[in-house]
């Protein structure tokens, strides 16, 4: 099939979000008229990885969050980050970034457990984090009252540029001391007075 790799090349550019095999399929199928089986668009998929894997670009074809998407390369993150700052007007308050660590790890959990958990109240935490898409109602739960459960998205994984939630450090992995901040504690010295 002639330029195949430029028209799944061009699918994955224009796609807001990582787009899955299947995805491509259905688009060329229908765009082509012709039928396509899914092991040759990846085989397409592992020629463009491939090229693009070459100094002389910038970006790369990775697999995320069940699909493919171009991302821009390790070593020019710092100049895209700038850039991003310089743009972004708002981020993620402390609260949402808490909230939103506790469903990525908890999920499904309700608002009722994010509280008791945070210890104060994850009503404006939760309606941020649903307006950015980070995380979406995943159901109810069997519980009294059948309070909503929250789940991350895959606009979450994308974020992170995690293929799935295992990919998330392990609770045990922030105990590591290349993970910690500031200079170690010894117990035996006394707390300091105030």
């Amino acid at each position: 099939m002639e330029l195949l790799n430029q028209h799944i090349e061009a699918l994955i550019f224009a796609s807001p979000q990582p787009i899955a095999v299947s995805d491509i399929r259905t688009v060329l199928e229908e765009s082509l008229q012709a039928a396509i089986e899914d092991e040759v668009i990846r085989k397409a998929i592992e020629v463009s990885q491939n090229q693009f894997r070459d100094d002389r670009y910038a970006f790369e074809l990775v697999e995320i969050a069940g699909g493919w998407q171009f991302l821009t390369k390790g070593a020019f993150h710092n100049s895209v980050a700038v850039h991003l700052r310089q743009t972004t007007r708002k981020r993620l308050s402390q609260a949402a970034l808490e909230t939103l660590a506790l469903v990525a790890y908890k999920q499904p959990v309700s608002k009722s457990e994010l509280e008791e958990i945070r210890g104060v109240s994850c009503d404006y935490a939760l309606q941020k984090l649903l307006d950015k898409e980070l995380v979406f109602i995943t159901g109810r739960s069997e519980g009294p009252g059948r309070p909503l459960l929250y789940g991350t998205t895959e606009k979450f994984m994308d974020y992170l540029g995690i293929n799935s939630l295992t990919d998330l450090p392990k609770p045990k992995e922030f105990r590591d001391e290349e993970n910690s901040v500031g200079a170690p504690v010894s117990l035996d010295e006394p707390a300091p007075q105030s």
